[in-house]
């Protein structure tokens, strides 16, 4: 053969261009087929499959695993997307506790004009930094108070209120400094303990408090908004890094426009489950001084940034946006 044929031939060899496959991402979801997060992440899986190159399979119903087991396996890249509440990820993120803080939210909007501002960006950058990138906020509710004895409309109502929380500190360190005595314990042996007697009230928002059934046990349903934590649509920080800037561009895209859903549905949802009970008789009060409530706080706040000095800032950044 003649060198010239063996170049031309080498030249059509490498001239064939390389087509990239697809990606193929995984994405986990704890709650069920019809819950306002799970349509909205169909949806962002189906315009991700119409816009990109990913195929991105959604797992509901936490059938891959606990929420902290499925944070790890985002920050490892064994799960692509996670759609996480902001809660479990203390422990790993500390910037991401200071969304528990009570009342550090007045209510839902001023939590989405933080988190969709530059307060987002700055809670972005430090989960990025442990393999987690968020890309937009999913709205899951403001928890209020609700119990068995009376309707709560100054702190003094909570006194001697024997209340279920949350496992944390920060929530034991809430009721403690209105008067109440903190119980934390298991989510679902609370309807139990509500119409025993072992405890006289809990906190949560209105879709848990209606489909759980506890606004069978306890009656009153005080709109305190104490505490507001947001969820993100997550994807891992080494798949999102693999992805060019036009990629990242539609994912955001397709990421923004599911959380625009969820928190319609997510509206509707609670706008269903608040008319249920109300039709059941609940007794249903806004706490119209919340500031009696805040200025309560300051301990509990006191504490956390003399834990956690560098969050200074990002508190003041959350309080100080209109």
């Amino acid at each position: 053969m003649k060198f010239s044929s063996i170049v031309a031939t080498a030249v059509v060899a490498v001239s064939i261009p390389v087509v990239a496959a697809a990606a193929e991402w995984r994405g986990w979801n704890i709650h069920v087929e019809d819950y306002p997060n799970t349509v909205a992440l169909d949806q962002f899986a189906a315009e991700l499959a119409e816009t990109t190159d990913i195929k991105l399979q959604m797992f509901h119903g936490g059938v891959l695993g606990s929420q902290p087991d499925a944070i790890e396996q985002v920050r490892n890249g064994g799960i692509q997307v996670g759609q996480f509440n902001l809660g479990p990820m203390g422990p790993i993120i500390p910037t991401t506790n200071v969304v528990s803080l009570p009342f550090i939210f007045n209510d839902v909007p001023h939590m989405f004009r933080a988190m969709d501002g530059d307060v987002g960006k700055v809670f972005e950058e430090a989960m990025a930094a442990e393999g987690v990138v968020p890309l937009a906020w999913y709205d899951s509710g403001a928890r209020s108070f609700y119990n068995s004895e009376r309707p709560i409309m100054t702190p003094s109502d909570v006194e001697g209120l024997k209340v279920r929380v949350m496992n944390n500190d920060l929530f034991v360190d809430m009721i403690a400094q209105l008067g109440g005595n903190a119980t934390p314990m298991a989510f679902g042996e609370v309807y139990q303990s509500l119409k025993t007697g072992v405890i006289d009230g809990a906190e949560n928002n209105y879709p848990s408090y209606e489909s759980t059934g506890h606004f069978e046990v306890a009656g009153f349903y005080s709109i305190s908004q104490h505490l507001i934590i947001p969820e993100c649509l997550c994807v891992a920080t080494e798949a999102w890094e693999a992805l060019d800037a036009d990629t990242q561009a539609a994912v955001r895209t397709a990421a923004q426009n599911s959380a625009n859903t969820q928190r319609e549905l997510w509206a509707e949802r609670e706008a269903a489950s608040r008319a249920k009970v109300e039709a059941s008789g609940v007794k249903i009060n806004e706490v119209e001084n919340k500031v009696a409530f805040q200025e309560l706080m300051a301990p509990v706040y006191e504490g956390f940034i003399a834990a956690n000095p560098d969050l200074a800032s990002v508190i003041e950044a959350i309080q100080t946006t209109e």
